[in-house]
């Protein structure tokens, strides 16, 4: 397959303090997000293409991936990859939040990437610290050494200090960034944002 201009994983938080309803808050707001003009121009606009994967995670050992790499070169292309987010199911348990395993399925997933990728990013979403499995801290900086930027959005509902612990212990690597929202209907907003800047590149 020909070299991407990105490798993006969605790496997206289904712990038990992730409710239904807001599942499906964050699933019908990261869809919208990728159909936004401006996330569509920076991801397949002047000739621009990208690998897009979706991973689920909550606690040790549960994490499962949703929809395997995509690539995608087309609006038409990324709006079918954006249905099947809309339409993720709930596979993983409810369990604790394991932001260090989500890392290392993420890892996994880039290590078998079909196409070589000029940047290559995880985004990590989710509404609290890791407390379950390893620490997140020596994963990232293990991505951060192969030139893996890790971003965050942090949902800070029940942890209005969650900002500082991504910076402090997920986010890493060029360019690296964490936005936040204060609760789930601002989502699908700061995910936008979020994806605008991570679609942002050099036109080749």
């Amino acid at each position: 397959m020909d070299p991407v201009d990105l490798a993006l994983v969605l790496a997206v938080d289904g712990s038990a303090s992730v409710t239904y309803d807001e599942f499906g808050l964050i699933a019908g707001g990261m869809a919208a997000a990728l159909n936004d003009p401006a996330v569509i121009e920076g991801l397949v606009g002047h000739g621009r293409s990208a690998l897009l994967a979706l991973l689920l995670w909550s606690g040790a050992g549960q994490q499962d991936v949703i929809t395997p790499w995509t690539r995608v070169a087309t609006a038409e292309a990324l709006a079918a990859f954006a249905r099947t987010v809309d339409e993720m199911p709930r596979t993983v348990r409810a369990g604790q939040t394991a932001i260090g395993e989500a890392l290392l399925a993420a890892l996994t997933l880039l290590a078998h990437a079909p196409a070589s990728a000029k940047r290559v990013v995880v985004d990590v979403v989710g509404d609290g610290r890791s407390n379950d499995g390893i620490a997140p801290g020596p994963v990232r900086d293990r991505m951060v050494a192969a030139g893996i930027t890790i971003n965050g959005l942090c949902i800070l509902h029940e942890e209005p200090d969650l900002l500082t612990s991504y910076t402090e212990e997920v986010i890493g690597g060029p360019d690296a960034f964490a936005v936040t929202c204060t609760d789930y209907p601002d989502f699908a907003e700061a995910m936008r944002q979020k994806l605008t800047r991570e679609a942002a590149g050099p036109i080749v």
